[in-house]
C-alpha cells in the first residue's frame, strides 16, 4: 500500500504539471467549431517550421512552479517569457541532436520510450481523473463529511477592556441603568481592535478565545451583560449578542482538501487494478555491500532470482521468460 501510495503521488506531481483547464468555445459563448487551434492554443514561437503554442509553455511553467508557494508565472510575465525562451533552446538543441542523427542511438532511443511512456501515463491520470473529480463528486463528499464534523456552539458578543474592577463595575452600572454597550465601548474601551466597532467580537467558539473569557461569554445568556471579571489583559465587561450552533465549514474551504483526497483514492484504485491484472516480474537486487563487478562467489540462482507479482497464472505454468 505504501508502494501504490508513492507511486500515486508520484503520478499526481507529473499530473499537476499540466497547464489549467482551458477554456473551451462554449465559454465564450461560441460553437465548438467557431474558435480555430490558434485561437483557443495561440502559437508563442516557430522554431525552423515547428510551433511552440502557450499551452506548452504554460505546462512547463506549471512544472517549474511544483512544490513552490509562488503561482506558475502567467502569459505576459517576464517569468513567462523566460520560460519561453528556455522552450525556443530545447526546440533548437532538439533539432540539431536529430540533424546529427543522435535520435537513432541506442541511448537516445530507450530514453525516449521512457518519456514517452511518461508523458501517455499523464495524459491517462489527467484523462481518468478529469472523469472521476467532477462538481457531483465534490458536492457529495462534502455533504458526508459535513454529517461527520462535530459541530460546537459560537456565540457572539461586544466586550469593553478597562484597567481595573472598580471601573468595569461602573461602565456595567450605566449598561444596566439603559445606557447603549456599543456606545460605551466606543466611548470606554482600551482594546483598540473592537472599540470603533462597539467592542463587537463577532462570532467566536470556546477554544477562540482566552479559558477565563470563554468560561464568561459561554455561560452568559442571549441579550445579557456579565458581571466584571479579569484576564491577563485587564478587566472585562461583556454582551452577548447571540447564540447559535457553529456552522459548517463552506463547500469551497474544504474543495481543495475533497480534491486532494478524492484525487489520490481515484489513483491509488486505477494502479492498484493495472497491477492486479498485470504479470510484473523484479530481478534481485543486490545486497548494498556486493560490488557489481564481483559476482564470482553467487550462485546463478541468486544472482538472476525474480519475484513475481500481478496477474496470477495458471497452477504449475511458470510464467514465460520474457527475453
Amino acid at each position: 500500500m505504501k508502494r501504490v501510495f508513492a507511486a500515486s503521488l508520484a503520478l499526481v506531481v507529473l499530473a499537476g504539471c499540466g497547464p489549467e483547464p482551458r477554456r473551451t468555445a462554449a465559454d465564450f459563448g461560441l460553437s465548438g467549431s467557431a474558435l480555430s487551434l490558434d485561437e483557443r492554443d495561440p502559437v508563442m514561437a516557430r522554431v525552423d517550421g515547428t510551433l511552440i503554442r502557450r499551452s506548452d509553455v504554460e505546462r512547463e511553467a506549471a512544472s517549474q512552479a511544483e512544490g513552490s508557494e509562488s503561482p506558475p508565472a502567467a502569459p505576459g510575465s517576464e517569468a513567462f517569457t523566460a520560460i519561453l525562451d528556455e522552450l525556443i533552446d530545447q526546440r533548437l538543441l532538439a533539432m540539431e541532436a536529430r540533424r546529427r542523427g543522435l535520435d537513432q542511438s541506442e541511448e537516445a532511443q530507450r530514453r525516449l520510450a521512457l518519456a514517452e511512456e511518461r508523458i501517455l501515463g499523464n495524459v491517462l491520470v489527467e484523462t481518468a481523473l478529469a472523469d472521476a473529480v467532477n462538481e457531483a463528486t465534490i458536492e457529495r463528499i462534502y455533504q458526508e463529511q459535513v454529517r461527520l464534523i462535530p459541530l460546537g456552539e459560537e456565540v457572539r458578543a461586544r466586550h469593553i477592556l478597562v484597567d481595573t474592577r472598580e471601573e468595569a463595575e461602573a461602565i456595567r452600572a450605566l449598561v444596566e441603568s439603559g445606557q447603549d454597550f456599543a456606545a460605551l465601548a466606543v466611548r470606554m474601551s482600551q482594546d483598540q481592535a473592537t472599540r470603533l466597532q462597539g467592542g463587537d467580537l463577532g462570532y467566536f467558539t470556546r477554544e477562540g478565545v482566552l479559558p477565563a473569557f470563554g468560561a464568561v461569554a459561554f455561560r452568559t445568556g442571549a441579550g445579557q451583560t456579565s458581571e466584571a471579571f479579569e484576564t491577563e489583559f485587564g478587566w472585562h465587561i461583556l454582551h452577548v449578542i447571540d447564540r447559535r450552533r457553529e456552522p459548517p465549514p463552506t463547500l469551497e474551504a474544504l474543495r481543495p482538501n475533497i480534491v486532494r483526497f478524492y484525487t489520490f483514492d481515484q489513483l491509488e484504485g486505477l494502479i492498484e487494478g493495472l497491477r492486479h491484472q498485470a504479470v510484473i516480474e523484479r530481478a534481485a537486487l543486490p545486497e548494498p555491500d556486493i560490488m557489481l563487478d564481483d559476482r564470482s562467489d553467487v550462485g546463478p540462482a541468486e544472482a538472476g532470482e525474480t519475484r513475481v507479482e500481478g496477474a496470477e497464472t495458471e497452477a504449475g505454468d511458470p510464467v514465460a521468460d520474457p527475453g
